[in-house]
């Protein structure tokens, strides 16, 4: 017997204790678990410990095997038991659980294991050797390649701009690698966020007058830093990027948060001029002046009229409006305002909203695409086990929005956990994974730079 999640939230499910049943669903980590359970629910987790409160929503399941690894998805079959009045809060329970499924693209794929155990799914990262970049080339017929969100080569950190540490390599693992051109991000709200108890990164002080100021500007220059030391090439112009190859690696200089405007359009003029800024992103961990966040209560009701002036400025001066973080209803109104395509640079999908997570719905991808825009899909160890998994979740994009609205967004040093893509040697381990999920070269071409060069295109015309 087959269980859908829709019947179990709905009280739809009429299932016997020990009835076998098989259920689909994403691995979730439960702290201070017995070490032979862990949950399985309905979406991929954000994070590692994001266990929906619901109990409808969430499954115990106790093996007698080895755990899978954080956000992978499967398939279990298992005895079912419906629990009353349970002290730890579960409602449902697969007990003898094993693993009768994995995911390919548009559904899943049998596989022959023991009964009564799991495959142990290493969590350690991705097992894929690093191949050689000529097979990017190949892959994608020597067609730009784009990261449209990194903060590579250690640019960021609030010690590390003031104190202008060393950077790491970042134009030789692009060069090994295969990848053209990276959107490099400053975060100009690091001196007032921070990882706190929960687990998420919450702003915990309000700035001083000036300080994100001074400090982007600090950040800007940093970027400007590592081009002139790795002989990086700035790419201002759309021309700049249709060109951009591995072999003379580039980067767009990008700001995730407005938080250095400080509420001043007029400052969005200025980054354009002095440091080159060709990619905003709005907000980032604080509500600011621009508009709401994912990760936080609603303040503003979504995009502030000064951000849809900043929008407007953008949209006249040549920028790349990024509309990752902000809430749906500030994305809604991005929307109605711009003139040209948003970007939402890194993030996953997630069938139905919750709050305080960083994925998107269906309708929000919807929003972005209905633009022209595309979505950034980003590779958290906690969402994607290993870079297959990461492909799938291209593909599930791609089922939504459609292949010409999705692109890759690592978020490279920039996530709380572990990448299954941590280094841009990995580059070729992803395009042959996306070429294993069923896409063909022109549309991997598309997913690993074409879509951004359009949007990057549109947006500076």
């Amino acid at each position: 017997m087959f269980i859908a999640w829709h019947d179990l939230a709905a009280d739809a499910a009429t299932v016997a204790d020990g009835t076998l049943v098989e259920i689909d669903g994403f691995v979730c980590p439960v702290a201070n678990a017995p070490p032979s359970s862990f949950a399985l629910v309905a979406e991929a987790p954000c994070c590692i410990g994001c266990l929906p409160a619901d109990p409808r929503r969430r499954v115990e399941v106790i093996t007698r095997g080895k755990i899978p690894a954080p956000g992978a998805r499967l398939r279990l079959a298992g005895s079912w038991r419906t629990l009353r009045d349970d002290p730890a809060g579960w409602r449902f329970q697969l007990r003898d659980a094993r693993v009768v499924a994995t995911p390919i693209r548009g559904g899943f794929t049998r596989r022959g294991l023991l009964a009564g155990s799991l495959m142990c799914l290493a969590a350690a990262g991705p097992a894929e050797e690093p191949a050689d970049a000529a097979q990017v080339r190949l892959a994608i017929g020597g067609r730009p390649t784009v990261d449209v969100h990194s903060h590579a080569g250690s640019i960021n950190g609030v010690r590390r701009v003031e104190r202008h540490d060393p950077f790491t390599p970042l134009a030789d693992p692009m060069r090994q690698g295969g990848m053209a051109v990276v959107c490099l991000a400053i975060v100009s709200d690091g001196p007032t966020h921070r990882v706190m108890p929960d687990g998420r990164i919450h702003a915990y002080r309000t700035p001083d007058p000036g300080e994100l100021y001074e400090f982007g500007q600090m950040a800007f220059e940093r970027v400007h830093a590592i081009a002139r030391e790795q002989g990086l090439v700035i790419v201002t112009d759309a021309a700049g990027i249709a060109a951009a190859r591995s072999t003379a690696p580039a980067i767009v200089i990008s700001a995730e948060g407005g938080d250095f405007l400080e509420g001043n359009p007029d400052r969005v003029d200025e980054a354009h001029e002095k440091w080159k800024l060709r990619h905003l992103q709005l907000t980032h961990y604080r509500v600011n002046e621009l508009g709401d966040i994912q990760t936080e209560e609603p303040v503003h009701g979504g995009l502030t009229d000064i951000g849809a002036e900043v929008v407007r400025r953008c949209n006249r001066l040549g920028i790349v409006v990024d509309v990752a973080h902000g809430t749906y209803d500030l994305v809604k109104r991005a929307a109605s305002v711009t003139t040209k395509p948003l970007l939402l640079s890194h993030t996953s999908l997630s069938s139905r909203g919750r709050a305080f997570t960083r994925t998107i719905t269906p309708d929000h991808a919807r929003a972005i695409a209905a633009t022209g825009g595309v979505i950034g899909i980003w590779p958290p160890q906690s969402i994607f086990h290993d870079l297959p998994m990461l492909a799938a979740g291209f593909a599930r994009m791609v089922d939504v929005v459609g292949v010409d609205h999705v692109a890759l967004g690592t978020d490279m040093q920039g996530l709380v956990g572990p990448s299954v893509f941590p280094s841009y040697l990995h580059l070729p381990a992803l395009a042959s994974s996306l070429l294993g999920v069923g896409f063909a070269p022109d549309d991997v071409a598309k997913l690993l730079g074409g879509n951004y060069v359009r949007l990057f295109s549109a947006s500076l015309a």
